[in-house]
């Protein structure tokens, strides 16, 4: 599998960043430990302890008792060994459309930087797995459905575990296949896990959590190419570049909407306010930067919170090697990350409706300022049988009236489970694959956009006395042009906007700094 970096992430040693988990999940950075010895006798130190305490004869949840409402439940010496493999069986029971190769990656990377805090009692022999199976391409095949997101993603968690001992399926090189043979073709033992290290893998945030960096990393380059659209949406238009002026945004300063307008500017370029046709535009086009601004701004919190979590130890009991305590809580609640999610899905959806209303002023003649209805670029001959974008429009708004309707907050509908143990639950993992889903819809918005307003700068700058797109504008509609071909006569678009989207996907189309 090709690498674009070979420097390696390491866990354990340093705060990692979204980033980080970005570029392991794409298969672009190899993951490592810390090579010090003392790091990895802090490691075995936590398990050695843990061990201690139960040949002490100490009652320790989920080590020697039974898991959630069955922690009064005492397990018999001799079948604690079995406790593990337990667990993993009976949460075997993951639906939907599995996880990616991404998402999985990402998933992995979360729960491995978690235990290698070093307070989870886990063996460095564990870490080592998971640090082998990310490098070397071994992903479980991991059910999306099924969390509630406390005890953190036990169900999705479970196959983690269960590829680990050589159970269910994982693909390898991505051929799916069962895991004990993927395991073995990658160079890699299964483990037999020791007591708490099946609830270690399992009792935490890390699909939430991974999916969630996933989730950012694409909300923050929709931002951007949401702000280029728009500048090409306002040329089209011929817009007023006078609602971006430095000076009125100074007096109103959040720091998201002046981002946007600074970027806005930076692509419209310099223009005289007495070249301005209107002293306002529509709201859609008037008010991007206070729109998208607000995703700019979540955008900072939600990365501090994500961030958080990625860096947390975040199962249940924790096990501090320092101190010899066994700390039972509920760390393993989503709580910040399904809030995260359920706003950062409402602020990019809100970015989809804006484009979608810039698009109905494009392809209505009533509103574009002398475009052709549609924007329809034939002149003549067939002219009369083109219909242009009007096909386009009209998904745009289904793909848009779906993004708005997932922003439901996911994290509003706990619901009490497991004998009202987890009466209280996060809901984090729905709010997470929603969020994804809205990014979806949303990017298959942005490439509409994208294409009809390239056409729409081609034809604004055709028009008699127009003047000339900036130099920013013009790059982008050859961008799209040399990707996409340029709309003449009618023609289908479902794959076009189809290789627009996976470009949009890929972070393939230029955006400003």
């Amino acid at each position: 599998m090709k690498r674009a970096n070979k420097t390696l992430v390491t866990v354990g040693k340093a705060r990692l960043t979204i980033d980080d988990i970005v570029t392991i999940a794409k298969a672009r950075r190899r993951v490592g430990l810390p090579k010090s010895p003392a790091y990895r006798r802090l490691i075995r130190q936590g398990a050695d302890f843990l061990q201690a305490a139960l040949a002490d004869g100490l009652c320790v949840y989920g080590v020697n008792t039974g898991y959630g409402d069955n922690c009064t439940t005492v397990i018999p010496a001799e079948l604690v060994a079995g406790l593990p493999d337990n667990l993993i069986r009976y949460h075997g029971v993951g639906t939907g459309v599995p996880l990616d190769g991404p998402a999985t990656r990402a998933v992995l990377a979360c729960r491995l930087n978690s235990l290698s805090l070093g307070f989870s009692g886990v063996r460095p022999e564990l870490l080592e797995l998971l640090v082998g199976m990310l490098n070397r391409d071994v992903l479980p095949r991991i059910p999306s459905e099924g969390s509630v997101g406390a005890s953190g993603d036990l169900t999705p968690l479970s196959y983690v575990a269960a590829t680990m001992t050589g159970k269910r399926r994982a693909s390898h090189a991505g051929k799916m296949m069962n895991s004990a043979t993927a395991l073995k073709l990658a160079g890699l033992k299964p483990l037999t896990l020791a007591p708490k290290e099946g609830l270690a893998l399992m009792n935490g945030t890390a699909v939430m959590t991974g999916l969630a960096c996933l989730a950012y990393d694409r909300a923050a380059y929709l931002s951007r190419v949401a702000t280029r659209i728009t500048a090409m949406v306002s040329y089209a238009l011929d817009g007023n570049p006078d609602h971006f002026d430095r000076t009125l945004f100074s007096v109103k300063p959040h720091r998201g909407q002046q981002l946007v307008a600074a970027r806005l500017r930076a692509d419209l370029g310099p223009r005289r306010s007495a070249e301005a046709s209107r002293i306002q535009d529509r709201y859609s086009v008037r008010c991007a930067p206070h729109v998208i601004g607000v995703l700019e701004d979540a955008l900072t919190w939600i990365r501090r919170d994500l961030e958080n979590e990625v860096n947390s130890a975040n199962d249940n009991p924790l096990i501090n090697p320092h101190t010899k305590q066994i700390m039972h809580g509920g760390q393993f609640y989503g709580g910040h990350v399904g809030f995260a999610m359920d706003a950062l899905k409402l602020a990019v959806a809100s970015v989809a409706d804006l484009l979608d209303r810039q698009l109905a002023l494009l392809v209505d003649a009533r509103y574009s300022h002398g475009l052709p209805a549609n924007l329809v670029g034939v002149v003549g001959g067939t002219a009369a049988l083109q219909h242009g974008f009007k096909g386009l429009q009209i998904s745009c708004s289904a793909w848009t009236a779906e993004a708005l309707k997932l922003t439901m907050p996911a994290t509003a509908f706990s619901r009490s489970t497991e004998c009202h143990n987890q009466d209280k639950v996060s809901m984090g993992t729905i709010a997470a694959r929603d969020c994804l889903r809205v990014l979806e819809l949303s990017e298959q918005v942005l490439a509409a956009l994208l294409l009809a307003s390239a056409q729409g700068v081609v034809l604004r700058a055709g028009l008699p006395g127009a003047r000339p797109p900036s130099l920013a504008v013009r790059e982008a509609v050859r961008a799209v042009e040399a990707a996409h071909g340029r709309q003449g006569a009618d023609r289908e678009l479902d794959l076009i906007v189809e290789a627009c989207v996976e470009r949009i996907q890929n972070q393939q189309v230029p955006v400003a700094d």
